[in-house]
C-alpha cells in the first residue's frame, strides 16, 4: 500500500455508529492494520492497552490528540495529514475530529483487537 490522497484500508468493519467507521485488515499473523474514518464534531471512545503499542499515522483531515501517561502526565497537541504518533503500552489514547471534514488514520497494533 502507498500513502496517497485516496488511501484507504481494505478489510472488515469492526465498529460504526454516528462518531465513525472502524475497519480492520486482519490479512497479517501478528499485527491489524485498522482505519478509523472519524465525523466531524466526534471522538474515538478513548483507551488503553496493556501490552500494547500501537502507531497512529493520519492520512486526510485534522483534530486534536490525547494522551495519559501511566503517571497521569497528559498531552494534547493538533494532527493533521502525515502526522505519525507512537502510543506507549499502557497509555490512554483518543482522537477528536475538531474541523469540519471527516478525519481519516490508520492505527497499526500487534495482536489482535481486545
Amino acid at each position: 500500500m502507498k500513502l496517497s490522497g485516496n488511501f484507504d484500508v481494505s478489510g472488515v468493519i469492526v465498529k460504526e455508529d454516528e462518531r465513525y467507521q472502524v475497519i480492520d485488515n486482519n490479512s497479517l499473523e501478528n499485527l491489524v492494520l485498522s482505519s478509523t474514518s472519524l465525523n466531524p464534531g466526534h471522538s474515538t471512545s478513548g483507551h488503553k492497552h496493556s501490552g500494547q503499542e500501537e502507531v497512529y499515522i493520519f492520512a486526510r483531515g485534522s483534530g486534536e490528540m490525547t494522551l495519559v501517561y501511566p503517571n497521569n502526565d497528559e498531552k494534547n497537541f493538533s494532527v493533521t495529514k502525515g502526522d505519525i504518533i507512537l502510543v506507549e503500552d499502557d497509555v490512554y489514547h483518543k482522537v477528536s475530529n475538531t474541523s469540519d471534514d471527516e478525519l481519516y488514520f490508520v492505527c497499526i497494533f500487534d495482536g489482535k483487537r481486545s
